[in-house]
């Protein structure tokens, strides 16, 4: 019997257990101590997702460096849990990374720490919990899961400063079953005090603010390392077709962008198209940037019962958007839906999601597409 069978045994002869996937931050760490505090047999684990020759970078300040998983361990043995490290390189190169690359290369903006949610702490893990006899699955995320009337929902945290539903839009409510977010009634102040209450070393932990597989922040560098090649110049051109100067690669541009265009104005202008067929960056003025309408694909609806007319709801268009009044039209195959705002929103952006509200209920997304 190995180490992980004995562990499931162990576990089967204690329930409840919980999986805690832990980063090494403040966040997971306060986390595993919540679900101790309920009465959980707490299990850790760090998912190694990537290797330093995947990205072309040292691992440093991200959640795969050395730090991190020492960070992780000190907390487990702190708190007198087991922990472990899984290795899942494989996967998140494949479901993550790669659809991220491509992405850029269709000239869209991903958002892959929804595709790792869905992909992999919510998909992978849930197998290994599965093997180790764990009831939950348990995340640093700030959000919440209401069970009323025999259904479970995902809700906004209570802290607005740092909720995080919007990540979590691609749950189903039977994966919600199975989650649990113990940091959704709190404040990020208070998960500080209550690391530092436990002595954890990584109470003062400064937060990351990148993707953690580019953690310089350079997309574009990142997406040529990778690939090991540059992207082709081309034209920049205004709303007219006449041409303004030259860019460095589309991957290197996105949608609302008005920094490091290189491209002398009078005005401010903005991009406010990429065209790949004539890799063309389209420049104009700020008011091309608002539109009413957004089309979505890859719809999803968390309690799976799409509804059959069109809703009203509030929409964000990205993480950091500030919700409005909308209304959704999901589409006649189910897959897509049509978003109209009732004001005119800047900057929808191809590969971004929208996410939808009813209060502080998260209802599900979808992808831009414009």
């Amino acid at each position: 019997m190995n180490h992980l069978e004995e562990q499931r045994s162990t576990n089967s002869a204690a329930e409840p257990a919980a999986l805690i996937a832990m980063s090494g931050g403040v966040d997971s760490s306060v986390a595993a101590k919540c679900m101790l505090d309920q009465g959980y047999s707490c299990i850790g684990c760090t998912m190694r997702l990537y290797e330093n020759d995947m990205i072309g970078l040292d691992l440093l300040a991200t959640c795969c460096s050395k730090k991190d998983t020492d960070d992780a361990r000190s907390v487990c043995e702190r708190l007198g849990i087991p922990y472990h490290i899984f290795h899942y390189e494989k996967e998140f190169q494949e479901k993550v990374i790669e659809p991220f690359v491509q992405a850029y290369e269709r000239c869209e903006t991903p958002n892959p720490c929804i595709d790792c949610n869905r992909c992999m702490k919510f998909a992978a893990l849930f197998e290994k919990a599965e093997a180790l006899g764990c009831r939950k699955i348990v995340t640093g995320h700030y959000a919440r899961i209401e069970e009323r009337d025999g259904h479970f929902y995902l809700k906004k945290a209570v802290d607005p400063a740092k909720d995080q539903s919007y990540v979590l839009y691609q749950l189903t409510e039977e994966q919600l079953t199975r989650i649990a977010f113990p940091l959704g009634e709190y404040t990020k102040d208070q998960v500080r005090k209550i690391a530092e209450e436990q002595s954890f070393r990584n109470a003062e932990k400064k937060e990351s603010q990148d993707i953690c597989f580019v953690p310089d922040g350079d997309y574009a560098g990142m997406i040529c390392r990778y690939r090991n090649h540059d992207y082709p110049e081309g034209d920049i051109v205004d709303s007219a077709g006449n041409v303004l100067g030259r860019h460095r690669g589309l991957i290197h541009y996105t949608i609302g962008q008005r920094r490091g265009l290189g491209v002398p104005a009078d005005r401010r202008i903005y991009v406010t198209r990429l065209d790949p067929e004539k890799n063309q960056v389209v420049l104009s003025d700020e008011a091309d940037l608002f539109h009413n309408e957004v089309r979505l694909r890859d719809f999803h609806w968390i309690t799976g019962e799409i509804p059959g007319s069109e809703i009203r709801c509030k929409a964000k268009i990205r993480y950091r958007h500030r919700e409005q009044p909308a209304t959704l039209i999901p589409g006649p195959e189910g897959g897509t839906a049509t978003l109209i705002f009732d004001e005119p929103q800047r900057a929808a952006t191809p590969g971004q999601s929208a996410v939808f509200y009813d209060g502080e209920y998260v209802l599900g997304g979808g992808i831009i597409v414009l």
